[in-house]
């Protein structure tokens, strides 16, 4: 029997719930900026560019970019001409010399593990992992079993509410086979396959997953119309055969030069006039929020080579590589799902 759970939705609203755990990591962006950077007395004086300030800092333009965007959404900076001025609001609160100046306030958590590990990740660019106890980059750290397992559950228990909300949005009747890439426990294959069922699914994952998506399928009552093709992602080319291609939590992971080559893969095993589905937290096109995306960046930017992208420059990497937009639409708790179409 299908699980129920695949396109039940729960009577109360877990929004606040997914956005406390989303932007933990949040405030400790902050205070590093704040305490270790004094960045907003520096911009008082000298409104920079994301480069020049990067640059003047030390840090790299990957958490740079995430940092920034932070402020943004608080409503700390403007942004005119690529020029980054403070507001206000960071005048008035943030910059040494003010009589409302928090910094001392923000300089108490200085020394909290976390906002030590923002510091190191803004210099070095590269992630601290997850839960500040991995040593190990976390796709590395997957190919451990007993990581995995972990990793894995906590990705399926969001989907269920999420991967029932995404294929309630979506109109597939026109279309067969979907292969879900980096699709984890399946959970977002077998919802849209009980959602749709016409549909056949194939998950594609990489070993040691791969055994673990063909569990929970088989206990989703699913076996019979959701594949597992063991594959990576990054190594081979995607399987063809499939006329609609799901990226679900997927391109927030990793930075723009691999994002970017996930998107130009996906084209190349559409055939014409088969789906992209892009699944995510985006940010707006000018990234200036909303500010839990811009929250949940800062914890992604921390632990993985990822960051939250704009719609913006997803619209860009579509058009690049012959994929005409054909509209976005929300799911739940602040993900939507940007659906192009192969020319």
């Amino acid at each position: 029997m299908i699980d129920p759970l695949l396109t039940d939705e729960p009577v109360t609203d877990p929004l606040p719930l997914y956005r406390l755990r989303d932007g933990l990591m949040g405030v400790d962006l902050l205070a590093a900026a704040v305490s270790h950077l004094n960045l907003f007395t520096w911009l008082a004086d000298h409104p920079a560019t994301l480069g020049s300030m990067c640059a003047h800092f030390g840090i790299h333009v990957r958490p740079g970019e995430v940092l920034m965007t932070l402020c943004s959404a608080l409503g700390l900076v403007t942004q005119a001409g690529g020029v980054y001025h403070l507001t206000a609001r960071s005048r008035e609160h943030l910059v040494e010399g003010s009589p409302w100046c928090l910094k001392p306030y923000y300089d108490t958590l200085k020394k909290r593990p976390q906002t030590l590990e923002f510091l190191q990740v803004l210099q070095t660019g590269k992630p601290a992992n997850w839960g500040s106890a991995h040593t190990l980059a976390w796709a590395q750290a997957m190919e451990n079993e007993s990581f995995a397992n972990e990793f894995t559950a906590a990705m399926d228990c969001r989907g269920i509410v999420l991967a029932p909300a995404l294929a309630k949005r979506l109109d597939l009747s026109e279309h067969s086979a979907l292969l879900d890439v980096a699709g984890g426990s399946g959970i977002y294959a077998c919802a849209l396959a009980a959602r749709h069922a016409h549909m056949k699914a194939a998950v594609f994952e990489r070993p040691p997953v791969d055994r673990i998506a063909r569990k929970a399928i088989a206990k989703r009552g699913l076996s019979d119309r959701v594949d597992v093709l063991a594959g990576d992602m990054f190594a081979d080319e995607l399987p063809s055969g499939f006329d609609v291609l799901l990226l679900s939590n997927v391109l927030h992971d990793w930075d723009d030069p691999v994002a970017e080559a996930l998107v130009a893969k996906a084209a190349r095993a559409l055939p014409s006039g088969g789906l992209l589905l892009i699944h995510d937290a985006f940010l707006d096109a000018a990234k200036t929020g909303p500010l839990p995306v811009a929250m949940y960046s800062a914890l992604l930017m921390h632990s993985t080579e990822g960051r939250c992208f704009s719609v913006g420059e997803i619209r860009i990497w579509l058009e690049r590589y012959g994929l005409d937009w054909r509209g976005q639409h929300p799911s739940a708790v602040d993900r939507s799902v940007v659906v192009a179409q192969k020319i």
